[in-house]
């Protein structure tokens, strides 16, 4: 057999290899919005949110960077520890639910403020990219 056709088998077999996926992408965006939020970067935290984005109270996308962006104003430095993240994937939709510790300061040693909250997210795949539809959170008991 010709080398050529090798060829091809062997990049169109790491091609498959490389592919990421559903829930490993998904995952990856959990991670990066946390990483925008803790990089104080309520713009890019945006990016991530579906343009029908709803939260809780009727929490739209602009609503949802004006929150971002207010709770930045407030602490100089936030920090985001999450707990095991429980996703529940469908074709195009997915489930995360998690706990998550929101801190905040002001530089000092221990933080300023931190609140634990019970979250629970739906996402959808949007032209590849896995977007932030709707979010409820509610301070754990």
């Amino acid at each position: 057999m010709p080398a050529v056709p090798w060829i091809l088998l062997l990049l169109l077999a790491l091609a498959a290899c490389s592919r990421s996926d559903p829930e490993t992408a998904l995952r990856g965006s959990v991670a990066s919005l946390q990483a925008a939020l803790e990089q104080r970067d309520a713009a890019a935290m945006q990016q991530h949110l579906a343009e029908d984005f709803i939260g809780n109270g009727g929490l739209d996308r602009d609503g949802a960077r004006r929150l971002a962006a207010m709770y930045l104003l407030r602490h100089r430095d936030i920090g985001i520890t999450t707990g095991p993240l429980e996703v529940e994937m469908a074709a195009e939709h997915a489930t995360v639910r998690f706990t998550a510790m929101l801190r905040g300061g002001s530089g000092r040693a221990l933080p300023d403020a931190a609140q634990v909250y019970d979250v629970e997210t739906g996402w959808r795949l949007d032209d590849g990219d896995w977007k932030l539809a709707s979010a409820r959170w509610a301070p754990a008991l």
